[in-house]
């Protein structure tokens, strides 16, 4: 982390620091409990403070007497509930020790937000009414960025970071064959799948650590860096979707409540509870805190997947800066450096935070339930990219919920121009390749179907239904499934000679037939494609379809209606007044290749939003 050069002292607080943590851990080392440490961390600050508060005051390190120059500058932060409390201890000694920037004392104000509703409440253009946001990973800044509508959010570096990790119970992890049996991501979830171990995690949809874990899992099963992944493209998300099915019925939101479906008791009592979970994906940190906190609870033992390093990152996040103002915004950066002083990192390290490069020290790692020859210490790998963890995360969405979605495409004969930089694909032809990747991401419960349309192209109708929605898995009548019957479809659709595009009819027609089949308990969502305008003069009017759309649209049966405008020549104002009209959303792609992508990204954001 960068320091800052500012007129104040760097570290104001230094004599009344933590002390160093003794070892402990589930090696049968002394355990620090919360009362013992609390014993030991007030005696250790009233000694420092007898012996050092002359020296410290004579240095001008605690000006507990001296006034501020000017007025008190207040600075609202809004912090990952994990982090929030080392956060208070720092600004609640820079308070009490009269911790001044330019003059003026520091009055730091924590509150706990999550990511993901700090993201949310920022993405939707909304004032969130903080000054810095100090969210568990980087993931939440660019979700809340990539609305367009967030205030500017400026990341001025990592104040922190904690891996992540599969932590088990003592039983499980010798199970396992912890410490001395290592495994990849791919291999964690095959094994845990294998032996049947009752594995939470938090919910992908929001929590950072739930979601960058399975992002760490789909690419090693894929065969990222010497992941040992056995599968590519299809079989790899197929198996993704299995491990994700598995998680999906023991998910809690949080690491806070994910780890209360641990057993509780040491004894091993609960340990065949079946509502009590065996081994979670969880952070470093959190391990910490369970072992040093809970006084019953048996310790959990850690395993570090060898291929990847996940981490959670914690950056510093300075909101709308350049409307802060020159003292909050000086605030801010002060605030920063004392959280990177050396006091500061104690503070962090003491609630199981790494620090500095991310290197854990051997207390802290033992503490938290790592031995060797686990690789706490690799590097952190490069994060999942946008597309990714949007990938996964539409995955995770059809997942929880089993999906039934309609797809229906364009087939007017502008499908036939070719894409640029495509060695002269017609649009159909990448579409269709697009399609079937996003087909191999649903699970064989999802029910999927598939509609084509140009005006009359059937008879005086503009659409026609080539396969009704099923489940995937469904068995047909010639012996194949329902997922071997849409691969076929989709790779017969071809542009019609001639043919121009009825979009309002279309439209109009498969959403309601999509009310008539709605299947309860589903998300259910009508997926329209298109690279034109509506061209059928006796179709409805955009105003009528728009109208009626709102008619049948409503909350007993929400079925969002996803338009994707392909290429240059798409009516983008239409699609997305029509999306609109039903709850759902638009999209806009220059390249068809970046339609399952969209997908994905449009079904977890109508299914996060509930549809």
């Amino acid at each position: 982390m960068g320091r800052h050069s500012l007129p104040d002292d760097p570290d104001p607080y230094s004599a009344g620091a933590a002390p160093a943590l003794p070892p402990s851990g589930p090696s049968g080392a002394p355990r620090r409990r919360k009362r013992r440490r609390t014993l030991l961390v007030t005696t250790a600050v009233v000694l420092a403070l007898g012996a050092g508060t002359a020296v410290a005051a004579r240095s001008g390190l605690l000006p507990f007497d001296e006034p501020c120059e000017g007025d008190t500058v207040r600075l609202k932060v809004a912090a990952e509930p994990s982090v929030a409390p080392a956060l208070r201890t720092v600004a609640d000694r820079a308070r009490e020790n009269h911790t001044t920037s330019d003059g003026q004392c520091l009055d730091i104000r924590v509150s706990d937000r999550t990511g993901a509703e700090m993201a949310g409440t920022l993405g939707s253009g909304s004032d969130a009414g903080y000054d810095v946001w100090l969210p568990d990973s980087a993931l939440w800044v660019s979700r809340a960025a990539s609305s367009g509508k967030a205030l500017p959010l400026e990341s001025t570096g990592s104040v922190a970071s904690s891996p992540l990790v599969l932590a088990a119970v003592p039983d499980a992890a010798k199970k396992l064959g912890w410490p001395e049996k290592t495994y990849s991501w791919a291999e964690l979830a095959a094994a845990t799948e294998k032996d049947a171990l009752r594995v939470g995690s938090a919910d992908p949809a929001r929590s950072a650590t739930g979601l960058l874990s399975l992002a760490h899992i789909q690419r090693s099963t894929a065969g990222g860096k010497d992941g040992g992944g056995k599968g590519k493209g299809d079989d790899a998300d197929i198996r993704t979707a299995a491990t994700a099915k598995l998680l999906s019925e023991r998910t809690a939101p949080g690491d806070p409540q994910v780890l209360a479906t641990l057993p509780r008791d040491a004894s091993g009592a609960e340990t065949g509870n079946p509502q009590r979970n065996q081994a979670l994906l969880l952070s470093e940190q959190a391990a910490y805190a369970h072992n040093t906190g809970q006084e019953n609870a048996p310790d959990l033992r850690l395993f570090s997947p060898g291929d990847s390093t996940a981490v959670l990152d914690y950056p510093y996040t300075v909101l709308d800066a350049e409307n802060l103002g020159t003292a909050k915004t000086r605030a801010a950066t002060r605030f920063q450096t004392l959280l990177g002083s050396d006091s500061g990192r104690r503070v962090l390290r003491d609630h199981g935070f790494r620090t500095g490069h991310g290197q854990a020290d051997d207390t802290l790692a033992r503490t938290a339930g790592s031995r060797d020859p686990q690789p706490y210490g690799e590097p952190p790998a490069d994060p999942p990219k946008t597309e990714e963890l949007n990938a996964v995360l539409g995955m995770w969405t059809v997942t929880v919920q089993s999906a039934r979605l309609t797809t229906v495409v364009d087939a007017s004969a502008s499908m036939s121009a070719p894409v640029p930089d495509s060695q002269g694909q017609s649009r159909m032809t990448v579409t269709k390749s697009s399609l079937l990747q996003a087909l191999s991401q649903f699970t064989d419960d999802d029910e999927i179907g598939l509609w084509d349309f140009a005006v009359r192209l059937d008879g005086d109708r503009d659409y026609r239904k080539l396969v009704p929605a099923q489940r995937l898995g469904e068995r047909t009548d010639d012996g194949g499934t329902q997922r071997e019957r849409l691969t076929a479809a989709f790779g017969s659709l071809e542009p019609i000679e001639g043919g121009a595009t009825g979009l309002y009819d279309t439209a109009l027609a498969a959403y309601k037939d999509a009310r008539d089949t709605y299947a309860e308990g589903r998300f259910n969502a009508l997926v329209v494609l298109t690279d034109g305008a509506n061209e059928d003069p006796g179709s409805v009017s955009r105003a009528e379809l728009v109208k009626k759309l709102r008619q049948l649209a409503g909350t007993e049966r929400p079925i969002p209606l996803i338009a994707i405008a392909v290429g240059p020549d798409a009516d983008e104002a239409a699609c997305r007044e029509i999306a609109e009209a039903t709850g759902g959303s638009s999209y806009q792609v220059s390249d068809p290749a970046e339609i399952h992508e969209v997908i994905l990204k449009a079904i977890m954001s109508a299914g996060q939003s509930g549809g």
